[in-house]
């Protein structure tokens, strides 16, 4: 495989991660403060919504075994873009029911996207190493993505509100000219014989294999750690540091570092093993989220160095966890069913972030904006995290010898 095709198979990754972040991290905040909505309903809708598209990955990672994954990839990205360009531009009625619905459309298509392209990428990988440096591109250009999502907002217009309307309408053309590349220069990839049975029993196939089982659960810990301050970040730049025109640089700064370290832990796990880089990874994320709870109003400069640190932290849990699972989808045989209880499983982390964090910040007393709150701010960014990665290395390193694995 030539490295003009790992490009061109990692490109498809920008502008599904030029939509995953304004989704996941500018819409609390968008609808709290341009729309008025109360953060409990806020937190509620978002909850309902990101369980109910959980629980529909599996389903989908069952039909990515079964139909040709470029087509079902196709068709998935028109209620994507349609849903995103909806969700920044909403009506001045209606704001609740808007959401849920905008959201519903966005998170399927996106969904069965990206089901679809991660399991297309475990086919056409030949080997660990091969599966590895897809996984890499598809993540390095998902950085690029995200990094151009957290500056075109202020490049757009002088309001943030505004520019983040703007951002949604960037969207439709990105994912034609990536498609397009993509389909291009990477094959079909080998066909696999799709494992008989019905979606659950796909399901039982992909959890009764001990070593996935083991990954999930450093992933879940390590998830949950990833998913809480992904949610509050903009909230504790604007009332913590005191800066909020800071957080769309803040966030730049933290997947730039992401994305220039990223090969750097591809190297280093094909020396020492993925287990190995990633376990270093977390310690890293453990260090930052420490820093995290000493800082205070304008700590800037801090809080930087903090991104830096944690940002390169990140570019070992983009490649490392998911390169793994593919690697056990593709000795399963069924790569699109591991990655539709992968993707659920993510998606579960993010929704009770969400859900949870901001009505339990809300009842602890923080307002956005509004002074007060701030002690109950920074144990959820960042003590309850440090919690949950301190948990997930102690786990990665117990089943070190289930999970580190070569084909």
């Amino acid at each position: 495989m030539t490295n003009l095709t790992v490009l061109a198979y990692g490109l498809l990754g920008l502008p599904l991660a030029f939509a995953a972040l304004p989704v996941y991290v500018h819409v609390p905040r968008f609808y709290a403060e341009h729309t008025g909505i109360a953060l409990s309903l806020l937190g509620a809708i978002l909850l309902g919504a990101r369980l109910l598209d959980a629980f529909v990955d599996p389903w989908l990672g069952w039909w990515a075994d079964r139909l040709p994954r470029r087509r079902m990839l196709a068709v998935a990205l028109i209620p994507f873009a349609l849903g995103f360009v909806a969700l920044f531009n909403p009506p001045a009625g209606f704001t609740a029911v808007w959401l849920l619905v905008s959201l519903g459309l966005t998170y399927f298509g996106y969904s069965a996207a990206s089901v679809a392209y991660q399991s297309w990428g475990a086919v056409v990988g030949e080997n660990t190493a091969m599966r590895t440096r897809l996984v890499a591109a598809r993540e390095g250009f998902g950085l690029a993505g995200v990094v151009l999502a957290a500056a075109l907002p202020a490049l757009l217009a002088d309001a943030p509100d505004a520019g983040t309307a703007r951002l949604a309408w960037v969207l439709p053309p990105l994912l034609g000219a990536a498609v397009a590349i993509a389909f291009a220069q990477v094959g079909p990839g080998a066909s696999l014989p799709p494992a008989a049975g019905s979606p659950w029993q796909s399901l039982g196939r992909a959890l009764a294999d001990g070593a996935f089982r083991r990954l999930l659960g450093v992933f879940v810990a390590n998830g949950i750690a990833a998913a809480l301050p992904a949610t509050l970040f903009l909230f504790f730049v604007a009332d913590v540091i005191g800066r909020s025109e800071a957080g769309g640089p803040l966030l730049a700064l933290y997947f730039v570092a992401g994305a220039v370290a990223l090969p750097l832990w591809v190297g280093l796990a094909s020396r020492i093993g993925r287990v190995r880089a990633w376990a270093l990874a977390l310690a890293m994320a453990m260090l930052s989220f420490g820093g995290a709870c000493t800082l205070g109003h304008g700590d800037v400069g801090g809080f930087a160095l903090i991104c830096l640190a944690s940002g390169v932290a990140l570019g070992a849990d983009l490649a490392l966890p998911a390169a793994i699972a593919a690697d056990l989808g593709e000795r399963q045989g069924q790569p699109g069913a591991c990655f539709g209880v992968w993707n659920m499983v993510a998606k579960i982390n993010l929704a009770l972030a969400a859900g949870l964090a901001l009505p339990l910040l809300e009842w602890l007393g923080y307002r956005p904006g509004a002074d007060g709150g701030g002690e109950a701010l920074v144990f959820i960014y960042a003590l309850l995290p440090l919690f949950f990665k301190l948990l997930a290395a102690m786990l990665l390193w117990r089943w070190r010898h289930f999970l580190e694995i070569r084909s």
